[in-house]
């Protein structure tokens, strides 16, 4: 079905209680895992049923946050969502405790149960007020960075649209552009800190009432971090420190080189070439259709998908000024149908819409096959794999967005993805400290900001631009706000995906054949396990980032 088409009607929340009350009432009586396992696919269609509304209405609502009817869905979600939450916590608790554990282990997975443990400690009912504010404030986030107007020679754009110009070859354009980019932050840097302030004290009074020190912990559960923990993660920092910041300052180095400056400021950041970043040629009508026969080729797989995506209008991914920022791939499980979001703005960021977010998608399309829902619940490091690994997948059809300058793309490309280990990892460092100390002020906040951006990326000079001066550069990061320690995410799966870059290299049949069943293996097995068993080193394992570093180097 067409996503214009699919039927929409707000969750009614008495109704959707009593079918959760029941269906626990149900499992409790039930008298054999077979019995048990009957009612919880009841579980299924209720929970697939929520969940769609949910989605339709948020994908609408960004779509344009002006739009007040779904507005208001969003801010009656905003409210309901942690009660429903608590209901499925509920239903789970039983699923734990059954006498007739094992059976239902046996069906659904024991990656499951350790999730539904997680869940265990992650939620409670007190919450519930606490979870209403925080969804409130992260939708005021959302709204405000989406209320950005900016004036660009007589044409209103938002910060979506005007990060082409951020990248533009004419260093005065680039400069303007950072101006008025800066100029909307530091009209709203109040109400940029207060709501952060909020946002922080407000998860770390969720987590004291759960009985932890602060947020830390409780964030790494509601991460649904099943196999690893704080330490491993910041020992996988410090790797990046040791061996990926020399290897991306030495980029940064040749990039300011090919620019033919003497030192690189805020305004050549992400700017690779003296006449310009590379962009996709054509119109977005015409990348899509681009998308659809570089997918057609690929593999049968892909053909399936990316044919079922384009017939249902499964994308929206023209930049408006009314839409929220950003991009992501959602799933519509009553559809069984993925859906893709994005601001097309003329960059090369348009073409990385067709290979991440299709990554996403595309095995998002494959799990929702997997009659175990379970299965679907994958971990955000396994997820960012598919979606980083696609970026490479499909270097090999970068000829139909690029024309001549697709070398100049892969170049940039693979240098982009090695600059962004250490960023990546420096949100996650100043997330840690910010939450061990919940207590900062905004002030003291941006100061660490500051003295990261010397450890993790010792090349930027911020001079002349006041909101960058003092540490204010993370406030455009959505995620420190609406999905708090996700990041790291993105380096763990970066580092695999380098891997599968090397591999296809040197076998693609391979390399592919390896990636398929990854995204089969969805969450059947632990992060851990699966990267093993689809031939791939862990992030975790010593000498595996020098390793990847090594690589990267003979190849570049």
């Amino acid at each position: 079905m067409k996503f214009s088409d699919m039927p929409y009607q707000r969750i009614d929340f008495d109704t959707t209680k009593k079918q959760f009350e029941e269906i626990i009432r149900e499992f409790a009586n039930a008298s054999s895992g077979e019995e048990q396992f009957e009612i919880h696919k009841k579980y299924y269609q209720i929970s697939n049923e929520v969940e769609t509304m949910i989605t339709i209405a948020q994908i609408r609502h960004d779509i344009d946050t002006k739009d007040e009817f779904y507005d208001k869905e969003q801010a009656y979600y905003d409210e309901i969502t942690p009660i429903l939450s608590n209901l499925k916590v509920k239903y789970k608790k039983q699923m734990y405790e059954s006498p007739y554990k094992s059976y239902l282990e046996n069906k659904i997975g024991q990656v499951a149960f350790k999730n539904i443990e997680i869940s265990l400690k992650a939620y409670d009912e007190k919450l519930i007020p606490l979870m209403q504010e925080e969804n409130t404030l992260i939708t005021s986030y959302d709204k405000l960075i989406a209320s950005a107007s900016i004036d660009w020679d007589g044409e209103t754009l938002n910060l979506s649209l005007i990060k082409k110009y951020l990248t533009n070859q004419d260093r005065e354009v680039r400069q303007k552009a950072y101006d008025k980019f800066c100029e909307f932050f530091e009209e709203n840097a109040d109400e940029l800190d207060d709501i952060y302030d909020k946002l922080v004290k407000n998860r770390t009074r969720q987590a004291r009432e759960l009985g932890y020190d602060n947020y830390l912990q409780l964030g790494y559960y509601r991460m649904n971090r099943n196999c690893y923990d704080i330490k491993m993660v910041e020992s996988f920092r410090n790797q990046i420190k040791k061996y990926f910041v020399p290897f991306a300052e030495s980029l940064h180095n040749r990039r300011k080189e090919r620019l033919g400056i003497t030192k690189l400021s805020y305004i050549d950041e992400g700017v690779y070439f003296l006449n310009g970043n590379p962009t996709p040629i054509g119109t977005p009508d015409e990348i899509m259709e681009q998308g659809q026969k570089m997918y057609s080729e690929l593999s049968d797989e892909t053909k399936e998908f990316f044919d079922f995506m384009t017939e249902n209008q499964l994308f929206d991914v023209l930049g408006r000024k009314t839409k929220k920022a950003g991009g992501y791939m959602t799933y519509l499980p009553l559809y069984h149908a993925p859906f893709i979001f994005a601001n097309f703005n003329g960059t090369s960021g348009d073409i990385d819409v067709i290979t991440h977010e299709c990554g996403h998608a595309f095995q998002g399309y494959i799990s929702g096959k997997d009659p175990i829902k379970e299965h679907a619940d994958i971990t955000m490091e396994t997820a960012e794999i598919h979606s980083m690994s696609m970026e490479f997948f499909t270097e090999p059809w970068m000829k139909q967005f690029f024309a001549e300058r697709t070398d100049d793309y892969l170049s940039m490309h693979l240098e982009a993805a090695a600059a962004f280990i250490p960023y990546g990892c420096m949100v996650d460092e100043f997330q840690h400290i910010v939450y061990e100390n919940p207590d900062m002020t905004p002030k003291e906040r941006h100061y660490a900001w500051n003295q990261l951006e010397k450890v993790y990326r010792p090349h930027m000079d911020y001079s002349g631009s006041a909101f960058f001066e003092k540490g204010g550069f993370w406030q455009k990061q959505l995620h420190i706000y609406d999905y708090p320690l996700y990041y790291i995410d993105y380096c763990i799966a970066q580092t695999c995906a380098f891997q599968y870059k090397v591999w296809m290299d040197e076998n693609f049949e391979e390399a592919w054949k390896s990636y398929i069943k990854l995204c089969n293996l969805s969450a059947s097995d632990f992060f851990t396990n699966m990267v093993k068993e689809v031939g791939l080193d862990s992030p975790f394992e010593n000498r595996c980032i020098e390793e990847i570093v090594n690589k990267l180097k003979n190849r570049m």
